[in-house]
């Protein structure tokens, strides 16, 4: 008896897993998203080995079908360069190189950074950027690239200009921008030296 009870147990285990994995008429498609709150997440892009991106977000969904990854509530989104030892190693050491402010973020398959608007403030070069776009045409942060934009406002020590369709590398050097409108005084008033702004003595 303690055998057949067994033998039935098992079948209406087996018989309930298949019937929970069924499709069922008129429901929805399985969510495939995972959702977690207040998380810290660090990003190694494949396509931009020398950089990390680390970012706090209060909620993050993980979409596992499509790959993409929704950021929303960010309180900080930040760039590193991973410093190198004399063998041309990683020697774990991080400096910081960009930050990144916007209400939401989405990462997709290929580790690049999309959203509607966002400000990039590089530090080295002491210069915010200002990215405005659209969800039919956002602001891309591309690993390994740089960042466009429909519309750019770049305000830095030596340039202050609204840019159209501007492509950008980490570096401030353009690689392709339409329309360009400068604004204010085109003679220098100001320099960038270790991360800050200094004002340039009136010759």
């Amino acid at each position: 008896m303690q055998k057949v009870g067994l033998f039935s147990l098992l079948a209406i285990v087996a018989f309930a897993v298949i019937f929970a994995l069924l499709p069922t008429s008129g429901t929805q498609a399985t969510n495939t998203a995972a959702q977690l709150q207040d998380v810290q997440l660090t990003l190694y892009p494949t396509r931009d080995p020398d950089a990390l991106w680390r970012f706090s977000a209060a909620h993050v969904t993980n979409d596992t079908l499509t790959g993409t990854t929704e950021l929303s509530g960010l309180s900080a989104g930040q760039r590193f360069l991973r410093t190198k030892n004399a063998a041309g190693g990683y020697s774990g050491g991080e400096t910081l190189d960009a930050t990144l402010t916007t209400p939401k973020l989405t990462i997709n398959g290929q580790d690049d950074l999309l959203t509607d608007k966002a400000r990039m403030t590089l530090i080295k070069e002491c210069t915010d950027i200002d990215l405005i776009g659209s969800a039919q045409d956002p602001v891309k942060i591309q690993q390994g690239v740089g960042f466009s934009a429909p519309e750019t406002e770049v305000n830095g020590p030596a340039m202050h200009a609204k840019v159209a369709n501007l492509q950008m590398d980490f570096q401030t050097t353009i690689l392709s921008a339409g329309r360009m409108e400068l604004i204010g005084n085109l003679d220098a008033t100001e320099t960038c030296r270790d991360g800050q702004r200094v004002t340039l003595p009136k010759t």
